[in-house]
Order: C-alpha cells, then sequence, then structure tokens
C-alpha cells in the first residue's frame, strides 16, 4: 500500500480552477495540489480492523511484561516442611484446636504478624493447639496474583517466613503444651462430617476493653468448651483489631507475652536467616557467629537501622494528623525513651500536619539530623542500614548527605542479595536484620517498627536503643 502522505501524481488530487469563456481570454490551467494527509487518509490507514488487533495486543505486551518479570516460586519444599511436623500425624494423641478462620489477609506482613501472636498466645494460654494460616495475600484459585504490575505469590506458607511456636515449632520453654498445626491438618481432622465442632462468636466480646481483661474473657470462653476443633466466629468483630493494636491498652499483656514462647522461642525462618549471612558482607559483624545464632543477644556493633517509609505514606502520613492517631501501642511503652506529643498542635491544623510529617514522612536533612544526635548517644554507630520501600535511587541523596555528615557506609533493602524465594519474604530479612542492629529508629506509626521493637524488647536488648524518627 502506497504511503497515505504519498507526493506521487495522482489526478483525483488536483481540483481544476477557472474556465474559458467568449469574453476571457484563454489562460494556461492552473492546478492547485491538494495535500493528502487528511483525516480521510487516516480513516484509509487505521481500518477498524487495524484498530482492534492493536487494541487486542495492548494486553498481550501487558502480560508479558509482568510475567518477563518472573514466576514467583511455589514454595513446595516448606510446604513439604510443614506437612511433616510430627505434630500433623493422626496417631498422635489429638489436643483441642483454635482456629480463627477470620484471620487477616490480602493486609501487610507485619499486621498478619501481630495478629498471629496474639491468636497462638490466647491459644497457649488456654492450652489448646492454635491452627496457623499461610500468609494469603488473595483467594484466587490460581497460585499468582498481580501487585506493582508483577506476579507475587498469593499464599507463602507461613514457615517461609517465621519460625518458633507461632509457625508449629517446639516450645522448649513449655515443652507439655500442644503445638500448632496448620490449616491443611486441622481440614484433615475436622472438615468431616462427623467431627465435633464449636463456634463461638466475638460479638459479645469485651472488644474495647485492656488486652488482659481482653484475653481472660477468651480464657474463661475457651475453658468450657468440650469439643475437639473450635472456631472463632469474628464477623460480629475482629478479635483483635488495629484499634487494639494501635492503643496503649495492648500494654496490659506485655509483661506475659514477653514471657510466653510465642516471643521468647520465636525465631526467623532458615530461609530469612540464610539471607541474612548471605549479605554478611554488607552488614559487616564482628563475628559470623552473630548471624548464625537465631536467639544470640548479641548485637551487629557499630550498626544503627533506620525504618524510612514511603510509597503509601505520602497519603497515610497526612490522614494520621487527620485523625489525630497516636504511636501504635507497643511503641508507647514507657520505657521507650521517645514520645509523640500532638497536644501542642491541637488547634493549629498546619502546625500538627507539619508536626507528623517530621515523624512520619521526614525529610533527607531530618533524617541525616536524627541520626546524628542518635551518633552522639552511641558514638560507636559507623555504618547505617535503611528498611525501605522506597526505589533505589531515590536513596542516594540520603547515601550522600550520610557520607558528608560523617558515616562510614549505608546500605539499604535494595543493597541485599536474594534468591527468588527470599525476593518475596524481603520484609521478614528487612526485620530480622533491624532486631540485631545496636541501635533501631523506626517509625512509630508502622506496625513494621512496632514489632521490630518487641522482639528486641522480648529479646532482652536495651529499651533505650529503640528510637523514633
Amino acid at each position: 500500500m502506497r504511503s497515505a502522505f504519498s507526493w506521487t501524481f495522482r489526478p483525483e488530487e488536483y481540483i481544476l480552477l477557472g474556465a474559458t469563456s467568449p469574453s476571457i481570454p484563454p489562460r494556461t490551467t492552473k492546478y492547485r495540489r491538494q495535500h493528502s494527509c487528511s483525516w480521510r487518509s487516516f480513516i484509509r490507514v487505521f481500518t477498524l480492523r487495524k484498530v482492534l488487533v492493536s487494541v487486542t495486543l495492548v494486553p498481550v505486551f501487558l502480560f508479558l511484561a509482568i510475567v518477563c518479570q518472573g514466576i514467583p516460586p511455589n514454595y513446595d519444599d516448606i510446604r513439604s516442611f510443614e506437612h511433616h511436623l510430627p505434630q500433623h500425624s493422626l496417631s498422635r494423641h489429638q489436643p483441642q484446636y483454635l482456629r480463627f478462620p477470620g484471620h487477616l489477609w490480602g493486609f501487610g506482613f507485619n499486621n498478619v504478624l501481630q495478629e498471629a501472636i496474639l491468636m497462638s498466645y490466647l491459644a497457649y494460654a488456654t492450652n489448646v493447639s492454635f491452627v496457623f494460616e499461610d500468609y494469603t495475600w488473595s483467594h484466587l484459585p490460581l497460585p499468582w496474583t498481580i501487585y506493582d504490575f508483577a506476579l507475587r505469590p498469593a499464599r507463602i506458607p507461613l514457615n517461609a517466613l517465621i519460625s518458633g511456636p507461632t509457625a508449629g515449632g517446639p516450645m522448649p520453654s513449655a515443652p507439655n503444651a500442644p503445638r500448632a498445626v496448620n490449616a491443611e491438618f486441622y481440614t484433615q481432622v475436622c472438615g468431616g462430617p462427623d467431627s465435633q465442632k464449636r463456634v463461638i462468636s466475638s460479638l459479645t466480646a469485651p472488644n474495647d476493653a485492656d488486652g488482659d481483661v481482653m484475653i481472660d474473657w477468651w480464657v474463661d470462653q475457651l475453658a468450657s468448651v468440650q469439643e475437639p476443633c473450635i472456631e472463632i466466629d469474628s464477623s460480629a468483630h475482629d478479635v483483635f483489631d488495629r484499634h487494639f493494636f494501635g492503643n496503649p491498652r495492648i500494654l496490659s499483656v506485655w509483661e506475659s507475652l514477653t514471657k510466653s514462647p510465642m516471643l521468647t522461642d520465636f525465631a526467623w525462618s532458615p530461609l530469612v536467616q540464610a539471607a541474612v549471612s548471605r549479605n554478611f558482607a554488607l552488614l559487616q559483624p564482628e563475628s559470623a557467629k552473630d548471624l548464625y545464632d537465631a536467639h544470640s543477644r548479641k548485637s551487629l556493633a557499630g550498626l544503627v537501622a533506620v525504618h524510612l517509609r514511603r510509597g503509601d505514606y505520602k497519603r497515610h502520613c497526612p490522614n494520621l494528623a487527620k485523625w489525630g492517631a497516636d504511636y501504635m501501642g507497643i511503641n508507647q511503652h514507657p520505657s521507650l525513651p521517645d514520645r509523640f506529643d500532638r497536644s501542642p498542635y491541637v488547634n493549629d491544623t498546619d502546625a500538627r500536619l507539619s508536626y507528623y510529617l517530621d515523624h512520619c514522612w521526614p525529610s533527607t536533612e531530618q533524617v541525616v539530623e536524627r541520626l546524628r544526635n542518635i551518633r552522639k548517644e552511641y558514638p560507636g554507630l559507623k555504618r547505617v542500614y535503611v528498611l525501605s520501600n522506597e526505589w533505589a535511587w531515590s536513596l542516594d541523596d540520603l547515601k550522600n548527605a550520610l557520607e558528608e555528615d560523617g558515616w562510614d557506609d549505608l546500605v539499604s533493602s535494595t543493597d541485599i542479595v536474594l534468591d527468588s524465594e527470599q525476593k518475596h519474604v524481603a520484609m521478614a530479612i528487612d526485620m530480622a536484620i533491624a532486631e540485631k542492629a545496636e541501635v533501631f529508629i523506626g517509625n512509630g506509626f508502622s506496625s513494621l517498627s512496632s514489632n521490630v521493637v518487641m522482639l528486641r524488647m522480648a529479646k532482652g536488648m536495651e529499651a533505650e536503643s529503640n528510637r523514633f524518627l
């Protein structure tokens, strides 16, 4: 087909101007050339068929772009590990099982983790077996879902992220307590038509009470149940909702929770620990044993870990100011040195927003100043590890500013070398590093920071080593 913009002579593209008449002498015939670049030309080129083909190819190219970033792993080896846990045997004595079908899914890992720890603690306090679930992002039948234009696993086995009692691990500090089982085994035992099941509603639970009152209420409810299979119907109200974790009411269970196997025997998964060890050259431990020993209380000397939350917090931080939110409940522990006091700004909207942004979305200059002040209190600090969901190039300014301020090195989440399985548990790897840092500086509004502080304090690290932006 000739181009629609061709200048090749075509008679129909010229218009005859003027004509001879008896009163007008003959003159040379003139032709005006008509440019062929018109809407009719476009119609000829972009036919309906071509438009339809182009539209059809758009999703194909999007699909290829997504798939080219990699197919997520299925974690079959870890699922096999869970399947062969010793408590997953029908020949063993069967304890009572406690399942929470309304558990969180489709949320960030740390929202799910804090809930799972409290639920498993409640099961432990009642002397029943906790039923743990996959970390679930989607309930679609496909093994993957799409997030940020990339494939991610729809479900990840909990033992890819954590080990310990909440994920079915042993409890050396309470050897007689029934170990947790996964949902697959629970369905095998309690899913049949002849199974004896008891469902308890959260409707009348004291959901606005202090944490210890809530735990005691549930323990009393569960103590009288005789059926082997117990499920909590939380359709009326979440057993432990976001308001509970964002409120100091949780601190009333602090002493008993931190002394329970859920935290004393907590450990990151071998997959996570392997990633931390793999990156020993970036983390520069004084001894490799500091990385290999999951229960070691020795910190990574000279390292300060900073949680710099970006991404969705650009919208979330102003909303926190609008709502008048406080730090997460754990982050309000009285032994922590940094407090958040919004009271001077209650009646000044602009000043309140500025105060919240200083602590929730600090600028590069504010982060550098905060680290400089922390270093005055801990002169041995030399290196910075940044936990962040920020793009790598966006951290260049911070890295340059810290180098100018005298820091030896800055390593971030984007520098860590991970394999395909570790890539999808990277948030846990960040937390494992932050847990071992000599000093941790968190975002007081974040559940990630709250969980890191909880794990560090439960491990016996000084409360003063936990700070906030």
